[in-house]
């Protein structure tokens, strides 16, 4: 099972909802928590960034805009420019691009999930949150092809239940959890 390796990563995609829903679990997660987390949340291209700050404020991990080229390190929650697909290269490295938009999207989930499971293979955790769309479900689909370790958010729980019910019919996931279930178990899986 894909518990068994450590995991050097979390990617996280959510959209309609997800900043209730990450303002409820990021701030729940330890200072000392390993894994950088990778987020995309669906934004307006004009947004401000406010909810970035206000994360930053109450978590105890620091919070931030991803920039272009920079080296992604432990102890910090990166979070997709508005109308910036962000990837993940091979050395573990953001590349920012205004490519297309994929599923109607920029940032793109999925382009985040792909290119994570390439980077990180087996080492990988991907995390699908509330949303209104199909974006993540095949994302979701190559992290666990890679072998990494795949959770989505109980669509029952969820504000938005359409994209984590798509995610739960393109892949079986190995989890499938209430967010503060969600929480405990990123914090056994990354101890």
């Amino acid at each position: 099972m894909a518990e068994r390796f450590k995991y050097e990563a979390i990617v996280i995609g959510t959209s309609a909802g997800g900043l209730l829903t990450l303002k409820k679990m990021l701030p729940a997660l330890p200072a000392d928590f390993p894994c950088p987390i990778i987020v995309v949340q669906h934004i307006s291209p004009q947004s401000d960034g406010y909810f970035i700050k206000m994360l930053d404020d109450i978590c105890s991990l620091q919070v931030k805009e991803a920039v272009d080229t920079e080296q992604i390190k432990s102890g910090t929650i990166y979070f997709a420019s508005p109308d910036y697909h962000l990837l993940i290269e091979r050395d573990h490295t953001i590349t920012l691009t205004m490519d297309e938009k994929v599923n109607y999207s920029r940032p793109s989930i999925d382009v985040l999930f792909e290119t994570a499971a390439e980077a990180y293979g087996e080492k990988l955790i991907g995390l699908v949150l509330t949303g209104a769309n199909a974006d993540g479900a095949s994302g979701l689909l190559k992290i666990k092809q890679y072998g990494g370790c795949t959770i989505v958010q109980n669509p029952e729980e969820a504000e938005n239940p359409v994209m984590p019910e798509k995610a739960i019919r393109a892949v079986i996931p190995d989890h499938i959890a209430d967010i503060n279930e969600i929480v405990k178990i990123l914090v056994k899986l990354c101890p």
